[in-house]
């Protein structure tokens, strides 16, 4: 079965992109690819970045694993769209990492992933028609199809690059968009016979691996930041799939299979049209710069400023944990994408859209439910987080605060100083989130106990 190919490949890529994320950390710290940190960042200090290298090698082990397989390697000698993709992807990852090091500008970066839209358009993965309900395929000039595929590469990846703002958030979404668009272009190339979605499926196999592969070292609390060198490899890929079933899947073939092309070009349209399904991480970050845009305007600022009015930071602010945060945008971004998946499959069925007005109310339910924190039973505690298990009251905590709180009477005198001080230790006061030292890289517990220890231990 061909699938299993396409897993041995995820695997791989996945697998790769695990065992260099460690290495790749090292070199960051010892390069100082590591930023100050800035006013709206949510970590509280400074993390390294250059995530993007170990991704983009995990890419590449996952073509090359991938070159070498029975069924797979028919992609790679009938079409050129992978040596596309590694071209551009090599110019795009190379800009990113100048970036992740030494800051470069914003124009010089758009500058770039246009060029690298068009190296890959000089290889062959370009739009060539589009497929318009109730007119059918829409032939386009060689101009119109580049103009076309290098503004869908740049939305897509300054798309992807705008929403990585939390720990896990960009890989984590696009990675479900992935998914969906894997089960989609497998549908048209395995249930159709048509080789010519092959390509994409592989991508979207590919990108799978590399954010599965990152995911363990960017939750929260991230370890390593994929930078911008990851951000707009991911983007570039996710793009690259969605071109190459646009511009080389011909709607007449399916209209072999689906009865007539209209019914083909009907089945077609959550793809080709709105671009919901291989680019449904774009939906929730489009609705986030509309809405900077009209903020930062109506305030008499530039829509460029940078602010802390995102929607990940607006869900952080009021009152939703990092971890929850996340997984809210997760649950939307698998809305949109599975959701158009399925009214690809079956366009008829009031079904799906029943399914997702029910699922988008329970978003809406978890969205007004930030305080709400789940609890797991007592036999599972020892496999989740210290924040979801079941609070003790320890038989020592009495003696250990003892000393404590002597000492803080003993130095705040009579006026109840020290009583206040105890009580602020045992419940101190909440903090907003958003705030640094809250939601960062290292927010364990016990480290901020052990900085006072050492601060009050020297002279400096």
């Amino acid at each position: 079965m061909p699938v299993r190919e396409y897993l041995l490949t995820l695997c791989v890529t996945a697998a790769v992109t695990y065992l260099l994320t460690g290495p790749v950390r090292k070199f960051a710290i010892v390069a100082g690819a590591m930023p100050e940190v800035r006013a709206r960042d949510v970590h509280r200090e400074p993390t390294p970045r250059l995530g993007g290298i170990a991704m983009f090698f995990g890419m590449c082990a996952g073509l090359l694993v991938a070159d070498h397989l029975t069924n797979l390697n028919e992609v790679f000698e009938k079409s050129n769209e992978p040596r596309a993709l590694l071209s551009g992807a090599a110019l795009i990852w190379l800009i990113g990492v100048l970036d992740d090091k030494f800051e470069i500008d914003a124009l010089i970066k758009l500058g770039g992933q246009m060029i690298a839209a068009g190296v890959m358009v000089m290889q062959g993965l370009t739009i060539l028609w589009l497929p318009v309900p109730g007119v059918g395929t829409v032939a386009l000039t060689q101009w119109q199809g580049t103009l076309l595929t290098v503004a869908l590469v740049v939305i897509t990846i300054n798309a992807v690059n705008f929403v990585d703002g939390l720990d896990g958030l960009a890989s984590g979404m696009v990675c479900i968009a992935a998914a969906a668009f894997f089960m989609y272009a497998y549908r048209i190339w395995y249930s159709y016979g048509i080789e010519a979605a092959a390509p994409a499926t592989l991508f979207a196999a590919v990108l799978m691996g590399m954010c599965l592969g990152f995911l363990p070292h960017n939750m929260h609390p991230a370890r390593i930041f994929m930078g911008d060198s990851g951000s707009m490899l991911i983007g570039l890929v996710l793009a690259a799939g969605a071109i190459s079933v646009t511009g080389q899947v011909d709607p007449d073939v399916i209209g072999l299979f689906a009865g007539s092309e209209r019914n083909a070009v009907h089945q077609m349209v959550p793809v080709y049209i709105p671009l919901l399904m291989p680019l449904s991480i774009i939906a929730i970050p489009a609705c986030d710069f509309v809405f900077a845009v009209v903020r930062r305007t109506w305030r008499g600022q530039s829509p460029f400023a940078a602010d802390r009015g995102h929607l990940h930071h607006r869900l952080l602010q009021i009152g939703h944990s990092h971890s929850r945060a996340v997984l809210i945008m997760y649950f939307w971004a698998a809305v949109i994408g599975f959701g158009a998946l399925g009214y690809s499959v079956n366009s008829a069925s009031m079904w799906i859209v029943l399914g997702i007005v029910s699922l988008s109310f329970v978003g809406l339910v978890l969205l007004l439910l930030p305080r709400f924190t789940p609890r797991a039973p007592r036999w599972a505690e020892r496999f989740v987080p210290p924040r979801y298990r079941r609070r003790r009251a320890a038989a020592t905590a009495p003696d250990a605060a003892a000393p404590l709180g002597l000492a803080a009477a003993g130095t705040a005198g009579a006026d109840g100083a020290g009583a206040d001080a105890c009580a602020a230790r045992e419940h101190p006061a909440p903090v907003a989130a958003g705030v640094a030292g809250t939601n960062g890289a290292t927010a364990v517990g016990a480290r901020p106990r052990v900085l006072e220890r050492r601060k009050a231990g020297t002279s400096r």
